[in-house]
């Protein structure tokens, strides 16, 4: 990461610090072990340990991995009530404004696939209910969006999402007077 935002910065490197040092000591791992295992150097895991060291998305890759936890698992605030509501930070570009966010993470069992959508005032997409164990994330980026999902119904504007089980009737419909288009995750 290369931080222009203390604050943010801050954050992440403490979940990072404190689920690192956490997950290490659920696995009895000590920290020479998990350099070894990851390929990380010990006096890298020492200084993420004390959240004093910057850490590049790949070397979390690594020690994720290594531990045999999801990426989200290490830059998620541990007393995060949605585990798979994650709305972390987890990197800042050179140039001001240029951030990458990680906002949610699913398990799949054998494909992820991506969609984008655009759906004109008025227009609806229905879903039946799909297997057991998927899932979906939405992402809206310019419009309104009204999810339906069984007897409940989600409004999200533009920079909100969800995710869901999908192993409900569901329905994306826009009843506003501007087209909405938004990214769809289906998780099988």
């Amino acid at each position: 990461m290369v931080p222009s935002d203390p604050q943010p910065r801050t954050s992440v490197l403490q979940h990072v610090s404190q689920n690192l040092r956490r997950l290490r000591n659920g696995a009895g791992l000590s920290q020479a072990a998990l350099a070894e295992k990851s390929g990380v150097s010990r006096r890298m895991l020492v200084a993420l340990e004390a959240g004093e060291k910057n850490v590049s998305l790949t070397t979390l890759d690594r020690l994720a991995d290594a531990l045999g936890v999801a990426f989200s698992d290490l830059i998620q605030a541990f007393e995060a009530r949605d585990p798979s509501r994650i709305e972390e930070l987890a990197w800042i570009g050179e140039r001001s404004g240029s951030r990458g966010v990680l906002l949610a993470s699913a398990l799949a069992r054998r494909e992820v696939e991506l969609w984008e959508w655009r759906l004109e005032p008025g227009e609806c997409y229905a879903s039946e209910a799909n297997a057991d164990g998927w899932s979906e994330q939405v992402f809206v980026f310019e419009g309104a969006l009204q999810l339906e999902l069984a007897d409940r119904v989600h409004a999200l504007q533009a920079g909100d999402f969800h995710m869901f089980a999908s192993n409900v009737a569901h329905a994306y419909r826009n009843v506003g007077s501007q087209a909405v288009r938004f990214i769809r995750n289906v998780v099988i």
